[in-house]
């Protein structure tokens, strides 16, 4: 049996796998969604499926710019407790990096998880080791302001940690220099065979992204380099499916396999990754030498692997997601995100009207703050959303819909406002690269009939649609749309449902009564 690659799609950046007794975990960055550092699980690998998200009000991420907030979380077991390593990012304005590196611990992944506790903020992508002496050691990529080339990230250093105290003790130890890749981040350290291995992400995380494997039969080193580096990359094969290959985090099976977890994209067209980084996995071995080597040879990522013996696969099995909501409460469903903001009574409600997901409306759809959206992740390159809305705007400033949503930069929004001298209306607005379009008509809506909206995607081409009340035709909003400018940075696109109102804060709000997303493989065409 085959695994298919990416096994977590759409945005899934910076995997960081763990196995514990028979399950196996892996967490991904969230940057400015929440709640944040999901978490999957599966009992063989082949199977994921969304268990949790660790992060939620512990964390403090409004007013944070687009890219930043929480970066690539390290899950690690240890004295029977999990332990979870995350960066809080709240500035990466050039020559500095504003990063807060902190520890939590949990004796279950479901929690109680304790405080955050802080470590430092030399520089980011922590992670903890836990030698065989009981001591544990603090990674993390070292910033220097002072380099004067792009590349800033200077190495990997390692200090170490009481968990008794919950601080950091002695002195930090550089530990590794970059390789000629340059941009080491993402230590993490396996002990096997008798060597320390130091895993690294180099080169960058776009098209030149890597990873680096290093050795030492001491912790601190000196670490010696893979003669074959990098062991994983795609930065030589620009018309592979699977690019931006690297992040890398390793799993032994029960049975003694390893594999590694490691971030991809799969840019359209070359070069449009508007799914963002996702999670895929790579069966490794290591070789006489005692490197890590990928069992199909080479150092290119596969778009398949061999699932650990015993893994059984349904027959038609879809590879595409499939997410309805009809808002019966009594909790909002774990699939939903938020920008910045955990989604609460105060402003996201399925009591207040049952049956319907009630949405107060927020700050603009720029906003860093209070920006009242609900979204969820694009998974697949062709789907589409259906959802429908009553909203009763008084005001140009007031506006509630449907959302295509990179970040607060790159967005398109089918929206029921108001205009004067024509009342109720649905429009469209564009920002592209920070430049803001309103598509100029404006179409005049019924006041008492329910909205229903809808947007289909097929690779870079996406078209709204509408009708009102219970009319069974769908008609095209405005032209279709190019949305190849939803890719870039570190998340990916979302679609989702929000309401604005510029006028009076909180002032007015939108009941929306579904929510429905097809990818692919079940859309009728």
């Amino acid at each position: 049996m085959m695994i298919q690659n990416p096994i977590l799609k759409g945005f899934n950046p910076d995997p960081c796998i763990v196995r514990v007794e028979d399950t196996y975990y892996i967490v991904v960055s969230s940057f400015e969604w929440l709640p944040g550092v999901r978490v999957y699980q599966s009992n063989d690998l082949a199977h994921w499926e969304h268990c949790t998200d660790i992060l939620t009000d512990q964390v403090d991420l409004k007013g944070n710019p687009k890219n930043c907030s929480i970066w690539a979380p390290q899950l690690s077991y240890a004295d029977n407790l999990f332990y979870l390593l995350y960066t809080d990012v709240k500035s990466t304005r050039r020559p500095f990096k504003d990063v807060h590196n902190f520890v939590m611990t949990a004796p279950a992944i479901h929690g109680p998880w304790s405080d955050p506790v802080y470590l430092n903020s030399s520089g980011f992508d922590p992670s903890l080791f836990h030698d065989e002496d009981g001591r544990k050691w603090l990674l993390n990529a070292l910033w220097d302001y002072r380099m004067v080339d792009s590349n800033k990230s200077s190495g990997i250093v390692m200090q170490e940690y009481d968990s008794r105290q919950q601080r950091l003790i002695g002195e930090p130890v550089k530990i590794f220099d970059c390789t000629p890749l340059k941009k080491t981040e993402a230590p993490h350290i396996y002990k096997q065979n008798g060597y320390y291995y130091l895993i690294t992400a180099e080169g960058g995380t776009g098209t030149g992204h890597a990873v680096t494997v290093a050795r030492s039969k001491q912790l601190s080193g000196p670490y010696e380099v893979d003669p074959h580096n990098p062991m994983l990359t795609s930065r030589d094969r620009p018309e592979f499916p699977l690019q931006c290959a690297g992040h890398g985090s390793l799993v032994q099976t029960p049975d003694g396999d390893w594999y590694m977890a490691h971030l991809c994209t799969r840019p359209l067209e070359g070069k449009y990754a508007i799914l963002g980084r996702e999670t895929a996995l790579q069966h490794v071995y290591w070789n006489d030498e005692g490197w890590l080597r990928l069992t199909g040879g080479g150092h290119t990522p596969q778009l398949e692997v061999p699932a650990p013996i015993g893994t059984t696969f349904s027959a038609g099995q879809k590879h595409s997601f499939v997410f309805e909501d009809f808002f019966e409460g009594p909790v909002l469903n774990k699939t939903w995100n938020t920008l910045r903001i955990l989604a609460d009574d105060r402003w996201c409600s399925l009591s207040q009207r049952p049956g319907y997901l009630r949405i107060q409306a927020g700050e603009s759809i720029q906003s860093l703050f209070q920006h009242h959206v609900l979204a969820i992740r694009q998974t697949d390159h062709h789907f589409r959303v259906e959802t429908a809305l009553e909203y009763q705007p008084v005001s140009y400033l007031q506006m509630a819909g449907l959302l295509l949503y990179l970040n607060d930069e790159n967005y398109l929004y089918a929206y029921v406002s108001y205009e004067e001298g024509q009342g109720k209306v649905l429009r469209m607005m564009r920002c592209e690269a920070d430049i803001f379009t309103l598509v100029p008509h404006a179409i005049t809506l019924q006041e008492d009939l329910p909205i229903h909206l809808a947007v289909e995607v097929h690779a870079t081409q996406g078209r709204f649609y509408y009708h009102l009340g219970n009319e069974p035709t769908w008609t095209p909003l405005f032209e279709k749309q190019n949305i190849s400018f939803l890719s870039g940075g570190f998340t990916g696109n979302f679609v989702g449902i929000a309401a604005h109102d510029m006028q009076q804060f909180q002032g007015s709000y939108a009941d929306f009564s579904h929510f429905l997303y097809h990818g692919q493989d079940h859309l009728s065409s």
